[in-house]
């Protein structure tokens, strides 16, 4: 890349971003969905203007962290209590299905295969990329709506996090089938560790936020610090203890959401993530996106991956919500909000692809299921919405 080539990439960014994130909204969809599709325009899939480089990844991984931690910083916590036990239903049903399903689905197209052979391992990889649910565009639409706080906001939060978690776990393991070196056993201590660790270190922090909070009110040397924290603690998470670094940044949030200021520390965080870092972000699902390696077999085997993708999150999270005494509207929320995927499905593909499990044709459905998931859901969350919202105003 020539020294200056990423200022015009970035401009070119933001400057499609943004319009097509106007466009959305005159139809009445998310902004998100806009700026998703105008990284599938400036990207490979079709002008070819913006290359994707580590320059517009660290931007775009900064805009999923800041999101994240708004996110954070918006919980309200005893809703975040209530939700807790349900949350942690929901998202065991959310991993487990979706991990059936794709195992399932592989073996019904590459013929089924005993445990411990490659096959078997492959099969049960592609299930583990079905797992990981990517909740940034859920919480960016449910934010546009004001919906984010919310019961179902709060605990899709909640579940997708716990999510996360198990997730790894479950890659670990699998993973453990073809590298012998991988111990599931620490993989779970770690991420308990993570946690406690947290916990324990969030009430010393919150005092001293709490302290500063007092003493500088409504100054921009509070959100610096906040942000400060907010990076810190994602890169200890993926650092030290294999957890995703979005999961650091909302347990970030999470810690100071009941400061005094919070609401001012999440408005001026929100001022530089709407503005470069997150569009970045959206348009940077698009900039991934190439279909060159798609054959006849590889586009059928992708469609019914994406259909099996999003049912199985649907299915898992939305009849146990039901179980759970959510009402069906309710249900069908929580079930749309976990089936985004983004780039925790990519991580796990990566993965997939270093250990040797899976061939790099197998990407083309990932990225498939990642823009087709990242446009649906904002738009079918809102259509939900819409539709209870009439069902009231009628009523």
């Amino acid at each position: 890349m020539e020294k200056y080539e990423f200022l015009k990439d970035l401009a070119i960014i933001l400057l499609s971003a943004k319009f097509f994130g106007i466009v959305a909204k005159k139809f009445k969809a998310p902004q998100v969905v806009g700026e998703i599709i105008a990284g599938l325009i400036v990207g490979n899939c079709l002008l070819g203007l913006v290359q994707e480089s580590d320059f517009i990844s660290g931007i775009a991984e900064i805009g999923v962290i800041m999101l994240m931690f708004e996110a954070g910083l918006g919980t309200n916590m005893k809703k975040l209590k209530e939700t807790g036990v349900k949350a942690t239903i929901i998202a065991c049903s959310g991993v487990f299905i979706p991990l059936i399903l794709g195992a399932i689905l592989y073996m019904s197209f590459y013929g089924f295969a005993s445990y411990g052979t490659e096959e078997f391992t492959k099969a049960l990889f592609i299930g583990t990329i079905m797992t990981a649910t990517s909740v940034s565009i859920t919480v960016a639409a449910l934010k546009e709506m004001g919906k984010l706080s919310s019961t179902v906001g709060t605990t899709i939060m909640s579940a997708a996090i716990i999510d996360d978690v198990i997730g790894i776990i479950v890659l670990t393991m699998v993973l453990g089938l073809r590298d012998t070196t991988q111990n599931p056993g620490m993989v779970i201590v770690k991420s308990v560790l993570f946690f406690v660790i947290a916990a324990v270190s969030g009430v010393v922090v919150y005092r001293v936020f709490a302290w500063l909070d007092t003493r500088y009110e409504h100054t921009r040397r509070i959100t610096i610090a906040s942000l400060a924290y907010c990076l810190a603690m994602a890169y200890v998470a993926e650092k030290y203890f294999g957890i995703a670094d979005i999961t650091g940044a909302y347990v970030a949030g999470i810690v100071l959401c009941n400061l005094a200021d919070a609401s001012y520390i999440e408005r001026r965080v929100d001022i530089s993530s709407y503005m470069v870092f997150a569009p970045v972000f959206f348009a940077g699902i698009g900039l991934k996106t190439s279909f060159d390696s798609m054959n006849s077999t590889l586009l059928v085997f992708s469609i019914a991956f994406v259909i099996v993708a999003l049912l199985g999150k649907i299915i898992g999270c939305g009849l146990v919500s039901k179980a759970l005494k959510f009402n069906w509207s309710d249900s069908l929320k929580i079930g749309l909000g976990m089936m985004t995927r983004g780039e925790v499905a990519l991580i796990v593909t990566n993965k997939g692809l270093e250990a040797g499990i899976i061939s790099n044709e197998y990407f083309s459905a990932v990225i498939l299921l990642i823009i087709i998931s990242s446009i649906s859901t904002p738009l079918l969350l809102k259509a939900v919405y819409n539709k209870d919202e009439k069902k009231k105003l009628a009523a």
